[in-house]
């Protein structure tokens, strides 16, 4: 009976491994949600910045010469500014010799602060009409703005033509724009002037219903008498002779502080100012017309009522009255709510430039790997193809194949079938981790004599080779899974570098058996192109980082002086490759050494598998960082390998995601034909290096056809790989041996085509 297990027939208390895939699979699922809201989190960032620039929503139609047959009479021939006190449409004309200053489509960083820096030389209020995009842009200015006493209004939130929007959408560019006076000052306003208006008689059916609306939620639209065109830059003469209003009228006059070059409307402005003042004009806000005309209004009723007698004349309020006629303290939910939407401008403002300039040193980065890597490979093949190639003398000598098994039973009995058929001499050690399915007495009852099985408690991987390279009795070892067949030459092939005496270790070329599924041949392309380039440029460059555990080959004294494999990482095969680059071995890449091995059947293994890689390839590289500082070999590799395994196997990958965001939303908001180019053209690029790739693994070039949506597919999972495996380092979490689970549909390596 079981030691865990009484004799009243308690449940089994659960193994190590079970309690570490147990705790793995509690935090994956929260981790997984993290990644995927990151996700989620950065494209609303790159959607929230279209929106302000007006690339997302935007709507640049603008209504002219509709009929205005159900517009009053009276409002069409009215003053320019229209309220609906008491729910009635009523129109206010600027007093003679008044000037109303106002500016448009602002703020903007470069021409607002000095139209400012204007009226508050010659202490002159005005009223800006704000787009709300650049309000949450630039909050600062606002601040300033109110501050100094002058007056805001809305001008929508992306400047568009309210004429041809749903009520919806009329009250969500109100109240986003309030949003972001709110959280900019601490203000909302009632004031608004609608894009592309003009004078009152330019009030059409259509944009009537509009004001009507707005009227009701309690807006004071505002006109123009007198407009400056200053956006048509005609000099600054004519901005001056355009904005006077005739014969001593009063008038609410436009200028621009945005949407545009404005230095005319700057050099403009000031001698406008004077030739006013000199003229007998007078300068006020919006707000300040419509008290004086309310305090008329109330002269008026008390000298008819009699009231008026001995009463002193009704004097303008200061700035900071006229001020409280049209805005308001934002309090409460407005306030906070505000405050968040120039907080998440903020973070737009700044992550979408850095996005933008990181994608791009991404994206030449990539595309200088893809010209290294061609030009790497192809050297790389060249050389060691040559008729005159040699290591040095042959290496005869039998060799040590050892193969750590936890729940091999589908897999072993092809694995052992395929060493029994090797050119070279071989023995082999099935070093079983604690099977539970009889892996071990599979392997024993097949009764091949060069056959060796020891068996251990349950320890994992690196304990299990470990306990292989103990047993080894030959000085070469090489390692393989046991899902993995060899073909009969490959142990051959493998061992052959080893006649150089500074070669420590051999990657051999780890093909996908499984290939007929459409994971599978995602994974074929992967191995090919990418696995196996790599390893090609990095064996030239002196730095690979990996040793594949399918196949790969190690002198015996190397492994054990670096203190074998290290139970540390996740990817003991990335950590005794660098361990042994810092030692001063060289590691090389064998291409004709083939390994046929089962690559994940589904796309939650495939997870569960790449999670350990780049888990375990971050852990190895922290391990061996001061490599980076080191001299000799191991700094050659720290400075080479590390930033290169860094950059291409970490960075790039989170950003690619984003590639094809930005893809994306440049197809639907900005050009579709200029992105989908750049797209298209990308893929080329790859396209070319897996067939070069193919090529030279003689490969059939129709799983390529299958790249474009492997592409899509592997970065997005790899980027929530990648998301998984940062948090999991940073939380400290730790993971043992993963089994995958086995078909053994891959046999002899004769079949696979």
């Amino acid at each position: 009976m079981s030691s865990t297990t009484s004799s009243r027939g308690r449940r089994r208390a659960p193994t190590r491994i079970e309690r570490a895939a147990g705790r793995a699979a509690a935090l994956q699922k929260p981790r997984v949600i993290l990644a995927l809201l990151l996700l989620l989190a950065l494209t609303s960032v790159m959607l929230l910045d279209g929106y302000l620039r007006a690339e997302v929503g935007g709507d640049q139609r603008v209504r002219t010469g509709a009929s205005a047959d159900k517009v009053p009479e009276k409002i069409l021939d009215g003053g320019p500014i229209l309220t609906f006190q008491g729910g009635q449409a009523t129109t206010v004309s600027v007093p003679d010799k008044t000037i109303a200053l106002t500016f448009d489509d602002g703020p903007n960083p470069t021409w607002t602060p000095q139209v400012l820096e204007i009226l508050r030389k010659y202490d002159v209020p005005a009223t800006f009409f704000l787009v709300g995009s650049m309000v949450s842009r630039y909050p600062e200015i606002v601040r300033d703005m109110v501050a100094q006493g002058d007056e805001v209004g809305i001008h929508t939130f992306t400047h568009v033509d309210l004429s041809y929007q749903s009520d919806a959408r009329v009250d969500r560019e109100m109240r986003q724009t309030q949003l972001a006076l709110a959280g900019a000052a601490g203000i909302t306003t009632t004031l608004f002037r609608a894009p592309y208006s003009s004078q009152t008689d330019a009030i059409d059916n259509y944009s009537w219903p509009v004001y009507q609306k707005l009227g009701k939620d309690g807006y004071t639209s505002v006109f123009v008498d007198t407009d400056s065109d200053d956006w048509k830059r005609p000099g600054v003469q004519k901005i001056i002779d355009w904005a006077t209003p005739e014969d001593g009228k009063g008038a609410s006059v436009l200028f621009h502080d945005a949407g545009g070059e404005r230095s005319q409307t700057i050099e403009a402005l000031p001698r406008y100012i004077e030739k006013m003042r000199a003229a007998g004009y007078t300068f006020t806000t919006i707000s300040g017309v419509l008290e004086k005309q309310r305090a008329g209004q109330a002269q008026t009723a008390q000298q008819q009522t009699g009231q008026a007698q001995g009463a002193g004349p009704v004097r303008n309020g200061s700035a900071a009255t006229r001020l409280q006629a049209a805005h308001r303290t934002a309090t409460g939910v407005t306030l906070y709510e505000g405050k968040a939407l120039v907080a998440a401008v903020a973070v737009a403002e700044w992550t979408v430039p850095a996005l933008s300039v990181g994608l791009t040193v991404v994206g030449v980065a990539v595309l200088g790997r893809f010209g290294m890597m061609l030009l790497l490979a192809r050297r790389h093949h060249r050389q060691r193809n040559r008729r005159r190639f040699s290591w040095g003398p042959p290496v005869t000598r039998p060799v040590s194949v050892i193969v750590p098994a936890y729940n091999e039973k589908e897999c072993i009995a092809n694995t052992l079938a395929s060493l029994a058929r090797s050119t070279h001499p071989i023995e082999i050690i099935v070093v079983d981790d604690g099977s539970t399915d009889g892996t071990a007495d599979i392997a024993e009852s097949l009764g091949m004599p060069n056959v060796r099985v020891v068996r251990q408690q349950n320890a994992g991987k690196p304990a299990a080779l470990n306990n292989g390279v103990r047993n080894a009795s030959y000085d070469i070892v090489v390692m393989m899974d046991g899902d993995t067949v060899f073909e009969p030459d490959t142990v051959r092939q493998l061992v052959q570098p080893f006649a150089d005496p500074s070669v420590g270790a051999v990657a051999g070329n780890a093909k996908v058996g499984n290939r007929t599924t459409l994971i599978g041949a995602w994974q074929h392309i992967e191995y090919v192109m990418g696995f196996n380039l790599d390893r090609r440029m990095y064996d030239l460059l002196r730095c690979m980082p990996t040793i594949p555990g399918a196949i790969g080959a190690f002198r015996r004294e190397a492994v054990l002086a670096v203190g074998g494999m290290s139970e540390d990482t996740l990817a003991e095969d990335t950590d005794i490759t660098i361990a042994l680059h810092r030692a001063g071995w060289r590691v090389v890449y064998q291409e004709h050494a083939r390994a046929w091995t089962e690559a994940p059947g589904s796309l939650k293994q495939l997870w569960s598998q790449r999670y350990r890689w780049s888990y375990g390839t971050m852990q190895a590289l922290w391990k061996h960082r001061r490599a980076l500082t080191d001299r000799g070999p191991s700094g050659r590799f720290g400075r080479v390998g590390l930033p290169l395994v860094v950059l291409f196997q970490i960075v790039t990958p989170v950003f690619a995601p984003l590639i094809d965001v930005f893809t994306a939303y440049s197809m639907i908001f900005i050009d579709f034909r200029a992105a989908l180019l750049a797209w298209l053209a990308v893929l080329g690029v790859q396209l070319l290096c897996a067939a070069y790739a193919f090529r030279l693994d003689r490969e059939k070039y129709r799983y390529l056809l299958m790249m474009p949506l492997q592409q899509l597919a592997y970065r997005q999972m790899m980027y929530l790989v990648l998301i998984h495996s940062c948090v999991t380092a940073l939380t400290g979490g730790r993971l043992r041996w993963q089994k995958l689970k086995r078909t053994g549909e891959v046999g002899t390596p004769a079949g696979v085509g």
